[in-house]
């Protein structure tokens, strides 16, 4: 057994499962580790802008790493907006380039901070996020749902100006969809339980995935949110906004996704209307995340590329 520093400020929980599950132990936030401890470490992976926000603790980490042959593997979850990090500091970071490789669920700019890359996607939480047979199969029941559709996620707009355009988005979805009898449920998921979250992805005929966080920037993300994979794993039928990754994640027959609010609500209520090729598609996207898209393989995958 090896261990694995995971350095992320708030932590992360399904990457750190992933990794236990592999057999190994998972240190958190350790940015001044004891070098005579880094003998049973494997690999050090940080948050690319918690690295780039404070560069010359970045720079001490990669010395003692170094020292100790240890590879650093910096993920980037938030590119390319990279949590409105000052461009000045990302230029700093593109030119000192202090990771042995650079990881993203974007490939946006990703040469320029490493020149050595891997596409990591978010993934589902395995602990989380899953279905029993028994649960794909009520699903298939018309009578279970509340909701034709539903949204959880970050909606506080005032606190997080990232979100101001999902918020707006779904306003106007709402609007549009509300004179037509399609009963709508875009909540904000602060303070609820894992439990009624599945809850009301389970009973919504679909569950949307619209404008994420990292879209905040000039350019919009091409990689994938964490309810792309949590919502297929547990059941749900996901319809996403366009997305340039899912293709590399997800067949056709696995993923449907719309492009701007006229084609949303087409695509709402196409698969409304025809609820056998929604859980057609929800059932065989859920047997996908089952198989490879877990942070168990996410964990795997940062492994083998630091070897």
């Amino acid at each position: 057994m090896k261990k694995i520093i995971l350095n992320f400020r708030g932590g992360f929980a399904g990457l750190r499962e992933g990794f236990e599950a592999l057999g190994h132990e998972v240190i958190e936030n350790q940015w001044l580790p004891d070098e005579t401890a880094l003998g049973d470490v494997a690999l050090c992976v940080a948050d690319f802008v918690d690295c780039a926000r404070k560069l010359r603790r970045t720079l001490g980490l990669k010395k003692r790493l170094a020292r100790a042959r240890v590879p650093l593997v910096a993920l980037n979850r938030d590119a390319p907006f990279n949590r409105g990090v000052h461009p000045t500091r990302l230029a700093l970071i593109a030119w000192l380039k202090p990771f042995n490789g650079y990881a993203s669920h974007s490939m946006q700019a990703a040469g320029r901070f490493s020149a050595r890359t891997l596409y990591c996607p978010n993934a589902a939480r395995e602990s989380l996020y899953r279905a029993d047979p028994g649960q794909i199969a009520a699903m298939r029941d018309s009578a279970i749902y509340r909701w034709d559709v539903s949204f959880l996620g970050n909606m506080d707009a005032a606190r997080y100006g990232e979100h101001a355009r999902r918020v707006a988005f779904l306003a106007a979805l709402d609007a549009k969809l509300s004179p037509l009898g399609i009963k709508t449920l875009f909540r904000d998921s602060a303070g609820m339980t894992d439990a009624e979250q599945l809850e009301i992805i389970r009973s919504s005929r679909v569950n949307l995935s619209a404008v994420a966080a990292c879209d905040a920037g000039s350019e919009k993300s091409w990689g994938l949110p964490e309810r792309c994979y949590g919502v297929p794993a547990c059941g749900g039928f996901l319809l996403s906004d366009r997305r340039k990754h899912a293709a590399e994640d997800f067949g056709e027959s696995e993923w449907a996704d719309y492009e701007g609010l006229d084609d949303c609500i087409a695509k709402v209520r196409h698969f409304i209307e025809r609820p056998d090729v929604a859980r057609a598609i929800a059932e065989r996207a859920q047997q996908r995340v089952t198989r490879d898209h877990g942070y168990r393989n996410r964990a795997a995958r940062l492994l083998d590329f630091a070897r």
